[in-house]
């Protein structure tokens, strides 16, 4: 499935898998972020912690009538606080798909799937 936008000089489409690596990225960055995880880590195993290659599959990406809303997996680290992190994530999220792919976000949904201690 892939993102299309209407402008005026034609179609664009973006694969779902250019925009989670965007996504990915903007995520991980960010302090007391341990790693994305799959949105079913009750399948798939929680200690998996995915990698650059893998972002797909902690990101759904889903286009609606108002716009196009990201959900986002996680991990985070024992001891930090989990709302100034998911904040941060989303307003990260925001900035860089609207910097570098050009469209904005209605909603971005940060989904905290575990605490990892050290």
């Amino acid at each position: 499935m892939s993102l299309k936008i209407q402008t005026p000089n034609g179609l664009i489409s973006l694969s779902n898998e250019g925009i989670a690596t965007v996504v990915g990225a903007a995520v991980t960055d960010n302090y007391g972020v341990v790693g994305m995880v799959s949105k079913n880590f009750l399948r798939d195993n929680i200690q998996d912690i995915l990698k650059r290659e893998n972002y797909a599959r902690g990101v759904v990406i889903t286009q609606e009538d108002d716009g196009i809303v990201v959900d986002v997996y996680i991990l985070v680290s024992y001891g930090t606080k989990i709302s100034v992190i998911c904040q941060n994530i989303q307003e990260a999220v925001m900035y860089n798909v609207e910097r570098l792919l050009g469209f904005e976000i209605s909603y971005v949904n940060v989904h905290v799937q575990g605490v990892e201690v050290n």
